[in-house]
C-alpha cells in the first residue's frame, strides 16, 4: 500500500551522523562525490540505554517490521555502547589525572620544587598525549555507535498485527452502500469525456504521472483544500503554509530516506542540483510536508503547559516513486505531485495516544462530510517503516478502479523524530511509570523529555479526487457521464461561474 503519509515508508533511515557534519553514504555513490550534508542541528540523541536492554525484543521487532538491518546490528550496538562507557571511565580518570598533576605543578612553583615540577609536567604531557587519543576513540565509537542506532526502527504498539499488507485489520467501515464496480466508472475515462484532466501534456512538459487539472477538477482542488483546512480549524488547528524544499538532512532526521541502499542507489525523492563546487547543504523536494512542520519545532525546548501543539499544513508532495509499476499508476492515483493538507501533533509522551484518536475523529469528519464509503484500517508491521509506532490508514472505495484506495493515513512516531530533531519540553509534573504502559521495556528518562509527534493525511487531493469521480459520475442510458454529483458541504469553497457547464450537482 503506498502510504500518504510517509514517502517510501518500507525504507528506512541509515544515515552516518559524525558530530554535527554528516554525510549520506548512498547518496555520495550515487553522485560519485563526497560532497557532505551540513546539519545545522546536534546530533540525534538516542537511548541506548533502551537498545542494550531490550536486545531480544529490538531484534524482533526490526525483523517483524522488515527492517533493513544488518544482521547482528543491535548486538553491534550492545558492544560499542559498552565499549563507549569503559573508554569514557578511562577518559575521566586521565583527565582527573591531568587536573592532578596540574596542581602538582602549581604547587611545586610556589615551593620552588624544581624536580617535583619537572615530574609532574612530564606527567602531565604524557596524560596530554593519552587524553587526546582516548577523546578521538570515544569520537570513533560515537560515531559508529550513532550510525548503527539510527538503522533500528521504532518500536511498535503491541496491538498492531504482525506481517505484511495483507495483515491489516479492519476497525470500522462508514458511510453508504459501496456502489457496484464498474469500469464506466474509471476517473480517467470520465475525467476524458468532460475535459476534466490532461496526462498527454503533462507527459509532453515533465513525464508520466505528471498532469494539469481543468476545468471542475481545477476548482475542485481549490475547494477541497479549504473544506479540509476548514475543519482542521474548527478542531484548533492552526493553518501553516510550508516551504516545498527541505534540507535532505530534515527528511532523514524524520524518517525519510532520500536514496535506498540498493546498487547503484535508487533516488525516493527528487534532489535539487546545486552549482557546480557548491558548499551549499543538499536539498530535496518535500514527500509530504509532515517534514517542514516537524523542521518548525527542531531544536526547541517547550515550557511546561506549551502541549500539545496543533498545526496543519499545506503544501505540495513530491513522489519519486522509483519503480512504481502497474495499475495504481494510472491516471491520478499515483503522481509525482500533488496538493497535500496535512495535520501535525506534538504532544507530551503521556498524551500521544489520546491524541491519535483526536485526529482519527476528524479525518473520520472530512470523509464522512463528503459522503465517501470507507473504511479504517490498522496497519500491520511491514507498514510502519521506520517512524511509525503505530499507523492507521483510511481507504476510500473506488467503484471505476473496482478496490478500496488509500486516501488517508495517521502515524503516532512516539520520540522517534524528536529525539533525532531535539524538540523536547518541560513537564509539569514528575514522571510517572505509568506513561508509557505500551513500551516493552522502561525507557531511560532525560532531564528534559523528548515529545512525542503525530502526522494524518487531512486530504490528499488527487486520491479525493479519483473517489468522488468515481462515485458522484452520472451516466445517461447510452453510459455516458453528463454531469457530477458532488457533496454539498463543497459548495460553500466552490469559486466557479455561476453560468458555466451546469456540469455539478450537489447533494447533501
Amino acid at each position: 500500500m503506498a502510504s500518504l503519509g510517509c514517502q517510501s515508508r518500507r525504507v528506512f533511515q541509515r544515515t552516518h551522523f559524525l558530530r554535527q557534519r554528516y554525510w549520506y553514504s548512498s547518496q555520495a555513490e550515487a553522485a560519485n562525490t563526497s560532497r557532505p550534508t551540513a546539519s545545522t542541528l546536534p546530533a540525534p540523541r538516542l537511548d541506548y540505554r533502551s537498545i542494550c536492554e531490550n536486545v531480544i525484543y529490538k531484534a524482533t521487532n526490526a525483523i517483524n517490521r522488515k527492517a533493513p538491518i544488518e544482521v547482528g546490528t543491535i548486538d553491534s550496538v550492545v558492544r560499542e555502547h559498552t565499549e563507549h562507557k569503559r573508554v569514557s571511565e578511562t577518559l575521566n580518570a586521565k583527565r582527573n589525572a591531568r587536573s592532578m598533576a596540574g596542581e602538582r605543578i602549581r604547587k611545586s612553583s610556589l615551593e620552588n620544587d624544581s624536580t617535583a615540577k619537572a615530574l609532574a609536567l612530564e606527567e602531565a604531557t604524557a596524560l596530554k598525549a593519552e587524553v587526546a587519543n582516548l577523546e578521538s576513540t570515544l569520537a570513533d565509537i560515537d560515531a559508529r555507535l550513532l550510525d548503527l542506532a539510527l538503522a533500528i526502527p521504532n518500536d511498535t504498539h503491541p496491538n498492531s498485527p504482525l506481517g505484511p499488507e495483507s495483515s491489516a485489520v479492519v476497525l470500522s467501515t462508514h458511510g453508504p452502500e459501496p456502489i457496484l464496480a464498474d469500469t464506466h466508472r474509471d476517473h480517467v475515462s470520465i475525467c476524458s469525456a468532460l475535459g476534466l484532466l490532461d496526462l498527454e501534456s503533462g507527459s509532453k512538459v515533465t513525464g508520466s504521472s505528471w498532469y494539469y487539472l481543468m476545468n471542475e477538477a481545477a476548482l475542485l482542488e481549490v475547494a477541497l483544500t479549504n473544506y479540509a483546512l476548514s475543519v482542521a480549524l474548527r478542531h484548533g488547528f492552526t493553518p501553516v503554509t510550508t516551504p516545498d524544499i527541505v534540507r535532505s538532512d530534515i527528511a532523514s532526521r524524520c524518517g525519510f530516506q532520500p536514496r535506498d541502499k540498493s546498487n547503484p542507489p535508487v533516488s525516493q525523492m527528487y534532489h535539487i542540483q546545486p552549482h557546480s563546487g557548491s558548499a551549499s547543504p543538499e536539498l530535496v523536494l518535500s514527500g509530504t510536508s509532515e517534514i517542514p512542520l516537524a523542521g518548525m519545532f527542531a531544536n526547541k525546548i517547550y515550557p511546561p503547559g506549551a502541549l500539545p501543539l496543533k498545526v496543519v499544513g499545506l503544501g505540495r508532495a513530491f513522489r519519486a516513486e522509483a519503480g512504481a509499476r502497474g495499475a495504481d499508476t494510472r491516471g491520478l492515483y499515483r503522481v509525482h505531485q500533488f496538493t497535500k493538507i496535512e495535520l501535525f501533533a506534538v504532544t507530551a509522551e503521556d498524551a500521544s495516544e489520546p491524541m491519535m484518536e483526536e485526529i482519527m475523529q476528524i479525518q473520520k469528519a472530512i470523509l464522512h462530510g463528503l459522503g465517501l464509503t470507507f473504511r479504517v484500517l490498522d496497519m500491520p508491521s511491514e507498514e510502519l517503516g521506520a517512524s511509525a509506532f503505530r499507523k492507521y490508514d483510511m481507504e476510500a472505495w473506488m467503484p471505476g478502479r473496482g478496490k478500496w484506495g488509500e486516501v488517508s493515513s495517521l502515524s503516532n512516531c512516539t520520540d522517534y523524530q524528536a529525539r533525532r530533531l531535539h524538540i523536547r519540553y518541560r513537564s509539569q509534573q514528575p514522571k510517572s511509570s505509568t506513561n508509557l504502559q505500551y513500551s516493552p521495556h522502561t525507557p531511560s528518562h532525560p532531564a528534559i523529555p523528548f515529545a512525542h509527534t503525530l502526522n494524518g493525511t487531512a486530504a490528499a487531493v488527487p486520491r479525493l479526487i479519483v473517489a468522488l469521480l468515481e462515485n458522484g459520475a452520472v451516466f445517461n442510458d447510452k453510459a455516458e457521464v453528463i454531469s457530477l454529483r458532488l457533496p454539498a458541504v463543497l459548495k460553500p469553497f466552490w469559486i466557479g461561474p455561476k453560468h458555466g457547464r451546469n456540469l455539478i450537482e450537489w447533494c447533501s
